[in-house]
Parts: C-alpha cells; structure tokens; sequence
C-alpha cells in the first residue's frame, strides 16, 4: 500500500530549506548538478507528446527536438551528428562498444581480446560483452597512469587487440595519454575505445574523439539529466553491433524510444559546460591551494599528485584516518565528499583503483582508503577553505599532525 508523505510544517520547510542553503556540494565526478539551462530547456519540450519516429506532426516536433539535441552534443564532442548515438548513460554506451562484433561498412570485423586499465571504472574492467578469458586487466604506474611497456607486451600478442581506457580516472582525476596510446595501439592493429564521461566539460573532446575509434559520454556528469549519454564513433561506418535490438531507431545502432527530453537537457548542459572551459585554469589554481594546505596541517597524501590531472579533482589520504571516517565527519559539518567513487563507495572491501596504484609502487596505505572533493565552475575558494577546516578539525580530535611528504 502507498502512503502519501505527510506535509512539511512552515518551521520544517524552513529548516529544510536553511540545511539546503548551508550545505556545501563537491562530488561533482559522482554526478553534478542539474543547470538551471537544463532543467529549463526540459521543461519547454515535456509536453511534446510525439514518438519522434512517428511521422506526423507530433512526431516530427519530437524528431526536431531530438536532432537539434543531437548537433549540439556532436558539436561539443567536436563531431558531426551521424557519430553520435544516444544511449541510457555511460555504462550503457560502454556496454554497448565493448564486444568483439563490430562492423566496417557492410563487413564483419572481429576483436579477438580486450585489455583495460585496472584503475578504471567497473564499466570498463568487467569486459563488456567479452568473455572473462579475452581480458586483460593492464597495470598502472604509481600516479594511476597506464603501464605503457606492460600495454606493449599484451598488444604483441596474437589476435586484433581493443584497448579501453578512461581518458580521466573518475576518482582520482589523473589524465591519461590518449593519443599517445592510440598510436601504440594502431601500430598493432587494434581498436580503442575511450571514456570521456570525466573529462567532458573539463577540458576540450575534440582531440580525443579525432583520435579514437569510440568515446564514451554521460550528461549527467556535466550537470544534464540522469538517465541519458551518448556513444561517439569515429567513423560512420565502424561501430559495434548493437547491444538493444529490436528497432531501427539511433540508425540501428541502438533500439528503443529515445527521449527528446532528456535529449534537450543534455544539450543544454553541453552549451554551459563548453564555455566552461575557460575556468580550468582558475580551478586548478583553487585545488592547488587547497592541497598545500592539506598537505601541512593535515598530513595528507594526494592521489597522482605529480600527474597531469583534472582541475577541479582532488583524492587524498590523510594519515591514521579512514576514508569512511572523513568522509563521515565532512557529511556532518555539511559538506559531500566521496570515499572513491560512487560505483564503488557502497561495496564492502579495499578500493580497486587504491589497490592498482599501490601496486604500482604509490606509498599510500591501501587499509585507510582514500576520498576525493570534484567541484565546479561555481565553487569558491572559501567553499574549500570549509572543507579544509572541516579536515583539520577531524585530525586535531584525533591527534594527528605531523606532515607527511606528497
């Protein structure tokens, strides 16, 4: 039986809406929040009624709404709109490309093996549609950056190789060489397939979907709805087999309704996010700071440190406190964090992409865990200088002071 939540009185509504205002939101890499432009261009189309295959006037408005949605998002991945094909989100699009089917043209091209970061999200490192035996989970470096020697000695194996790799770690922001492992990976012949869900907004697409066979993107990550993302080809005619079927919607390459509404959302949040571009610089200005600061009166070690990262992503570990803990203590001085990433925060047990740079020789305690702040364009430097009293507190309440070295 469903009960109906019962009214908020006056004094709660405003209590609620003051613990609102005063909480502080930096888990942006977990998903960032909806823009306004998002929200408002959803709301101009959410009556359209029309299934935009149909081929009426309903429909065709429909249509128009998915199309124009369509420029937009291909034009911020630097593409035309024939490369791009909506799908529910990331993990569905990463799903979908990974899979020894693809086709070029009207023939059948078969990937033999499939190697992936092991820092990477679970998206990529189950494997898609591969068996357990063709995957090849390849090492990192101590920054989380791909173990390039170990790449050449998979990639040398028998059999047409596809590497799949995030161009940046959601949880720990470090950037990865994609063009200089494309060049690796077309030597041997292969595929690759990159998730930019992260690094969308952050810095520009162009490069890197010029540069790969398939890129994958997520709106939601980029303050657009949930529930919507998009698979970018670079070429037309090399693709997957698709994973839904049924139907020749998205050009046969993915079956089912799309979703005009979302689809306008997305572009939305596209628009804002590109010409956020610009504030990189000043956010990665903002972490510098506040990494210094936590490295002194924290005794914090940053994740990747010395790596080309994100700007507006900072993992850390502080000394003798776990992940939980500080992740705990932020949540109650109404702050949001994350104890790695959202995929991975819920499960029981050591972080996977810990575990790989740790492996890869980072002196980092893989017991405690590790946390991560992701902001955005609106963040402030006194929203970071909170989170930083917030840490320095915890620390102080249980006696830990002493700097470590980065």
């Amino acid at each position: 039986m469903f009960f109906a939540p019962l009214p908020a009185s006056p004094m709660a509504k405003s209590r609620i809406m003051t613990d609102r205002a005063e909480r502080l939101y930096l888990d942006h890499n977990a998903s960032a929040p909806l823009r306004p432009a998002a929200q408002e261009a959803m709301l101009a189309v959410m009556d359209v009624a029309g299934n935009p295959s149909s081929v009426h006037r309903e429909g065709r408005a429909a249509r128009a709404i998915l199309e124009g949605a369509r420029r937009e998002i291909a034009g911020f991945a630097g593409v035309g709109p024939a490369h791009v094909v909506f799908t529910s989100g990331a993990s569905e699009a990463a799903a979908t490309l990974l899979t020894p089917n693809w086709r070029d043209g009207e023939g059948a091209c078969r990937i033999d093996r499939l190697g992936v970061c092991v820092a990477d999200h679970p998206a990529l490192r189950s494997g898609g549609r591969f068996t357990e035996d063709r995957v090849e989970r390849l090492p990192v470096d101590a920054a989380g950056r791909l173990d390039r020697a170990a790449l050449d000695r998979w990639l040398a194996r028998p059999g047409r190789p596809m590497l799949a790799i995030a161009a940046a770690n959601g949880e720990t922001g470090v950037l990865q060489d994609v063009t200089g492992l494309t060049r690796q990976v077309r030597r041997h012949g292969g595929v690759i397939v990159v998730d930019a869900s992260q690094l969308a907004g952050r810095r520009p697409l162009a490069e890197v979907t010029a540069s790969s066979d398939a890129v994958i993107l997520s709106a939601h990550k980029i303050g657009g709805p949930k529930g919507i993302g998009a698979l970018v080809l670079g070429r037309e005619a090399f693709g997957p087999a698709p994973l839904v079927t049924g139907g020749p919607q998205e050009t046969r390459r993915r079956a089912g309704t799309p979703a005009p509404m979302l689809a306008a959302g997305y572009a939305a949040a596209a628009r804002d996010a590109a010409e956020e571009l610009v504030c990189g610089e000043r956010m990665a200005g903002m972490r510098d700071a506040f990494e210094t600061d936590l490295m002194q009166r924290c005794a914090a070690v940053i994740l990747g440190f010395d790596a080309d990262r994100l700007p507006q992503t900072s993992a850390f570990q502080i000394a003798g406190q776990r992940a939980e803990t500080v992740q705990m203590a932020a949540d109650l001085s109404g702050i949001a964090i994350s104890a790695g990433s959202a995929c991975q925060s819920g499960k029981l047990g050591r972080s996977d992409a810990l575990d790989a740079l740790c492996q890869g020789g980072a002196a980092l305690d893989p017991e405690l865990g590790f946390v991560r702040a992701s902001f955005g364009a609106s963040t402030r430097p006194q929203d970071l200088a909170r989170l930083l009293d917030a840490l320095v507190a915890l620390g102080e309440r249980a006696g830990t002071t002493t700097t470590r070295a980065a």
